[in-house]
C-alpha cells in the first residue's frame, strides 16, 4: 500500500504519491474525453464562422460601396478610424451597454428566483412548472418582439387601456415616441424572452450544491440569507459565470427587438443595428465590415474579462481534487 510522503526539511520535493497520480491521470482522461466530445462541434463552428470573420476583416480594409463596386480601393485601417471618431459609434455603444446592463442585472435576479422555485417545487409539479417557465424562451425572438410591439402600440395595444389608472399612462401614451419609453419596452421584451435561459443555467448550478453543506449550516443555526451567501452562491460560482457570460454576449448583440419595435429611431440604435444599417441599408460594405469587426473584438474582450474576473476553476467545480 502506498502512502503520501511528506517533503523533508531540506525542501526537496518527493515523488508524487499514488492517489495524487491517480487524480492527475483522471483529470487528463476527462480533459481528453471533453475534447473528443466537443471537438467535432468546435471544428464545425470554426468552419462556419472563420470565413465570415476573415471576409469581414478583409472588406473592412477597403473603401467599398455596392453602389459603385468598380471604384473599390484599399484604405488600410482608415475605416476603423472613421468609425471610432464618429459619435454614432459611441452613442450606439452607450445604448448597447445600457440595454446589456439593465437586462442582464434584472434577468439574473429573476432567473435566480425562478431557479429556487423550480429547485424546491414538489416532484409532481416540477415538469409542468419548468415547462411553463421555459415557454417564453421557446418563442422566436422576432415573434416575441412583434408581440410586445403590438401590446404597447398606441393603436393596437392593450397596455394603455389596461393600465390607464396608473400615473403617466393614458389611452394616448406613445411608448415608442421617445428614447426612455422605447428603451423600456425593448428591455422588457428582452427580459421576458431570456430570463428562462438564465434560470435554467442557474437551476443546474443549484443542483450541484451539496445538500450536506446546507444541512450542516442549518444545524449551526445559519439563517436562509446566511446559507445563501456562504453556501449556495459560492458553490454556484461556475454556473453564475456561465449564465452571465452567455447572456451578456447575447444581450450585447441585441438587434431583433430594436429592428422590429423602433428600427433605431429615437436614439435606440445598437451596435449590431449600426452594422446592419451601414452594410444593408447604405451598402457601405467597408464601413459596415469595420463596425462588425469592432463588435466582434468587443465581444471577445467581454468574454475574456468574465473568465479572468470570476477566476473559476472548472476542474474544481466538477468535484476534482
Amino acid at each position: 500500500m502506498s502512502t503520501t510522503t511528506l517533503p523533508p526539511a531540506s525542501g526537496k520535493t518527493e515523488p508524487v504519491s499514488a492517489p495524487e497520480r491517480h487524480a492527475s491521470d483522471r483529470a487528463k482522461a476527462e480533459r481528453k474525453l471533453g475534447w473528443l466530445l466537443a471537438g467535432p462541434a468546435l471544428a464545425v463552428m470554426l468552419l462556419v464562422t472563420a470565413y465570415p470573420i476573415a471576409q469581414a476583416f478583409y472588406d473592412s480594409l477597403f473603401d467599398y460601396r455596392l453602389t459603385d463596386p468598380e471604384n473599390r480601393s484599399f484604405t488600410g485601417l482608415n475605416n476603423y478610424l472613421v468609425v471610432l471618431t464618429d459619435q454614432l459609434w459611441w452613442r450606439a455603444m452607450g445604448v448597447t451597454a445600457l440595454i446589456t446592463v439593465i437586462t442582464v442585472a434584472v434577468e439574473l435576479v429573476l432567473g435566480f428566483a425562478l431557479a429556487l422555485v423550480m429547485n424546491k417545487a414538489l416532484r409532481s409539479i416540477r415538469p409542468v412548472l419548468r415547462a411553463a417557465i421555459l415557454i417564453p424562451y421557446a418563442v422566436i425572438t422576432v415573434v416575441s418582439a412583434f408581440a410586445w410591439q403590438f401590446a404597447f402600440d398606441i393603436n393596437t395595444g392593450f397596455i394603455n387601456s389596461w393600465f390607464a389608472w396608473l400615473p403617466g399612462i393614458s389611452p394616448t401614451t406613445d411608448w415608442f415616441g421617445d428614447f426612455g419609453t422605447s428603451l423600456l419596452v425593448i428591455c422588457l421584451a428582452e427580459i421576458w424572452k431570456t430570463t428562462p435561459f438564465i434560470s435554467l443555467l442557474l437551476l443546474a448550478g443549484l443542483a450541484q450544491v451539496p445538500e450536506v453543506l446546507q444541512e450542516a449550516a442549518k444545524v449551526d443555526g445559519a439563517t436562509w440569507g446566511q446559507r445563501l451567501r456562504r453556501v449556495t452562491l459560492p458553490n454556484m460560482k461556475a454556473a453564475i459565470m456561465v449564465a452571465l457570460l452567455f447572456r451578456t454576449l447575447d444581450a450585447f448583440r441585441v438587434f431583433d427587438s430594436i429592428f422590429v419595435m423602433t428600427a433605431g429611431a429615437n436614439g435606440t440604435e445598437s451596435v449590431s443595428f449600426l452594422a446592419y444599417r451601414q452594410t444593408i441599408s447604405r451598402l457601405e460594405i467597408g464601413l459596415g465590415s469595420a463596425v462588425s469587426v469592432l463588435l466582434f473584438l468587443v465581444v471577445v474582450l467581454i468574454a475574456f474579462g468574465f473568465i479572468k474576473g470570476f477566476k473559476v476553476d472548472l476542474a474544481q467545480a466538477r468535484g476534482e481534487k
